[in-house]
């Protein structure tokens, strides 16, 4: 395993809808990781390889300053060009084996899993973490409903790698999702829609830290 659970407590995903341009939007990608999220994705659906792979070499040193691992959501061959910390497999991707093979054995490969037999299937091929969910309804995945919170639980205490609840996740909702089993929250636009990153950061991982806290496996 490449990650530890206590680096899975705030897990912060990317989503440019509320920035204008990429200064901006690296503006609150920085504001996001000096503010104390354990982990960062990178997460662009709607560019082209060359603005992805430029956006995740400025986002690089960011987070190697602070000690943050980078994520590559979906794209394996950027992970490895840019050398990354590693990368985010949706059940619909890459093969998790062809992905480590790809990669080389010190990578982080995390997986979406939305019930247990597709967590215990990722574990067995090689997964480092879990995301699961959506624990709530999203408006930043339509397609995405929100999972019954026994499943969560049932998907957590199913595996022995981290697992992190995704979907929807906000200051209000967040301690609903205590004593589940969790290792820590995967958040979008409760950071990313934030008038004040600094402070939402502040509050998620405080509210986080409750989550695992109360999670024993």
């Amino acid at each position: 395993m490449n990650i530890t659970a206590k680096q899975m407590l705030l897990y912060a995903v990317s989503d440019r809808a509320w920035s204008g341009s990429d200064e901006e939007f690296l503006s609150q990608v920085e504001q996001a990781i000096d503010s104390g999220v354990t982990v960062f994705q990178l997460r662009e659906k709607n560019t082209d390889y060359e603005h992805f792979k430029d956006i995740a070499l400025k986002i690089k040193p960011i987070c190697k300053a602070h000690g943050v691992p980078l994520i590559i959501n979906d794209n394996v061959k950027l992970a490895k060009e840019i050398d990354a910390d590693g990368v985010h497999l949706g059940q619909n991707d890459l093969d998790i084996k062809a992905a480590r093979e790809y990669l080389g054995a010190d990578k982080i490969i995390g997986v979406s899993a939305h019930n247990v037999k597709e967590a215990q299937a990722a574990e067995s091929g090689g997964a480092d973490y879990l995301g699961s969910g959506a624990a709530f309804v999203t408006s930043t995945k339509t397609d995405a409903g929100a999972i019954d919170h026994k499943v969560l639980s049932d998907v957590a205490h199913s595996v022995r790698i981290p697992v992190v609840a995704i979907g929807g996740i906000t200051g209000g909702n967040i301690s609903r999702l205590e004593g589940l089993g969790l290792d820590g929250v995967a958040v979008v636009s409760a950071i990313f829609a934030a008038k004040d990153i600094p402070s939402a950061v502040n509050e998620l991982k405080a509210k986080a830290e409750r989550v695992a806290e109360s999670s024993s496996k």
